[in-house]
């Protein structure tokens, strides 16, 4: 990898494309980002050298590939700061991680009467396993409002979160608003009412540097295919004495210690979790974009960002008839952007941007909740990363402006 800024994008084939006879402007880092070839070749030689099932295995193969599995855990472990190897649980994704805790520790631990309590901007992951669990327990499920401006509503929280709730679940940024929570100090919250609590990190360990044992968050769930990684794998981080008391999430093979014809008992954590054949090479691919990531560095891909969100959100925001949900200052923004343009469908502005090469996305971008809190049915949204550039900040907003033109919206 080239640690020039502006050479970044040779690493990424599906970036180096035109779409539409224009040049590619991927901005739907959001829904997913483009893998590195280095990720990509990391895929390669497993299958091509390596490939065989993990921890089952006395040959050759098998021990390479159980080797490469467990330093993918532990590459996790220390890129989230994890106190043990033993807190990271390979999953297909955050929602399977944030599923996975509502099955086991919430099935467990909620009763009748209880709260659970989750912010009204939650992406439907981290809002319908928790729905679900009140309705079947009889628990009260309620919402932490917004300010204004589209942050979390600190205030607000405080008089949500009681000695009545048992689970705080919250998005650590938003899918949507560009905001970012103050998770930190909902956890200290939560945990003085005797609550645990729950990150959704997908929108932010790729974008930021994420410290759990900071953070003290109790579980932490997020996905790989928007950190570079291949798609279908993911992590949960769990505090390690949350985890052995938990039962398992599912059953089969691996996760077991001995069975017998009446009774079974369980292997020790992480692996009471992973029932079955896991993703293994989705694992390898995670370990290869974490040292991509590395290289780059946590801290530059913060700048880069705020560099690009500085450059671009003014300048949407002074485009007439373009409104902004979210935060209206770039300090307060992430690289996700979401708009409207007046009078047009957001899909119209979507297929529209796409045409001049603009790739963005359109929809409720699974969290209906809030686009009901915000009043429209929908909207476009960019989100940018690391690798994109001014010149793709550029070609947003003038593919905007010829959108307008062409549908005769307002002025220019």
């Amino acid at each position: 990898m080239d640690n020039n800024t502006n050479n970044y994008l040779a690493d990424f084939p599906a970036l180096n494309q035109r779409v539409n006879d224009e040049r590619l402007a991927y901005l739907d880092n959001a829904a997913t980002v483009q893998r590195p070839r280095q990720v990509i070749q990391a895929l390669v030689n497993f299958y091509d050298q390596d490939n065989a099932n993990v921890h089952r295995g006395v040959h050759t193969l098998a021990e390479r590939a159980t080797k490469d599995y467990e330093e993918a855990r532990k590459k996790v472990q220390k890129f989230i700061n994890a106190s043990s190897a033993n807190e990271i649980i390979f999953t297909k994704g955050c929602t399977d991680g944030l599923n996975l805790v509502a099955t086991t520790y919430g099935e467990q631990n909620i009763q009748p009467g209880d709260e659970i309590v989750i912010s009204i901007m939650e992406h439907h992951s981290n809002l319908i396993p928790w729905q679900q669990l009140a309705k079947k327990k009889g628990a009260t499920l309620k919402y932490i409002e917004l300010t204004p401006d589209g942050e979390l509503d600190l205030a607000d929280a405080k008089k949500k979160i009681t000695d009545m709730t048992k689970i705080v679940a919250v998005a650590h940024a938003s899918n949507v608003l560009g905001t970012v929570t103050p998770l930190k100090e909902l956890a200290t919250l939560a945990h003085q009412h005797g609550a645990i609590v729950v990150g959704d990190g997908a929108q932010a360990v790729p974008h930021m540097p994420v410290d759990v044992q900071d953070l003290d968050v109790d579980f932490y769930a997020f996905s790989g295919h928007k950190m570079m990684s291949p798609m279908g794998i993911g992590v949960l981080y769990g505090k390690e004495n949350l985890l052995r008391a938990m039962p398992p999430y599912q059953y089969g093979g691996e996760m077991i210690n001995d069975v017998h014809r009446d009774e079974s008992t369980w292997a020790d954590i992480p692996f009471k979790f992973e029932a079955g054949t896991q993703n293994i090479a989705g694992a390898v691919g995670l370990g290869a974009a974490i040292d991509y990531l590395n290289g780059v560095g946590m801290d530059r891909i913060v700048q880069k960002e705020q560099e690009l969100v500085n450059y671009v959100l003014p300048k949407l925001i002074a485009i007439p008839d373009v409104e902004v949900y979210g935060p209206q200052s770039p300090a307060k923004h992430t690289g996700v952007i979401a708009f409207n343009i007046k009078g047009l469908h957001p899909h119209d502005v979507a297929t529209a941007l796409d045409m001049d090469g603009v790739a963005v996305r359109a929809g409720h971008h699974c969290a209906q909740p809030l686009m009901e809190d915000l009043g429209v049915a929908a909207t476009a949204r960019a989100s940018f990363y690391f690798y994109n550039t001014k010149e793709d900040a550029d070609q947003l907003i003038n593919a905007i402006k010829e959108t307008k033109e062409f549908f005769n919206i307002g002025t220019i």
